[in-house]
């Protein structure tokens, strides 16, 4: 699974193909869009400089989330993982 974590704006003007955009404001409020999601899934997360994705990550742990690599940007994920942008 990979997430975008910049605001629509941002995820709008291009991302990673398959990427959902969860901005950090959502993270904050319960990422009500993982509700289903196994907390041992592996979770690439990324926004511009991995600031962003860095945060992010740090409040998944604390729901319980235990696989995520912090992705740093959509352009090092989609080289690092032979992905499309979109």
């Amino acid at each position: 699974m990979i997430i975008d974590v910049r605001e629509p704006k941002e995820y709008a003007s291009g991302h990673v193909a398959g990427a959902i955009n969860i901005p950090p404001s959502d993270i904050l409020a319960g990422a009500t869009q993982l509700a289903d999601i196994d907390k041992s899934t592996e979770i690439i997360i990324y926004c511009l400089s991995g600031a962003r994705s860095s945060s992010s990550i740090n409040i998944l742990q604390g729901m319980g989330f235990t696989n995520l690599i912090n992705g740093i940007n959509k352009e090092q994920v989609a080289k690092h993982y032979n992905l499309e942008l979109e």
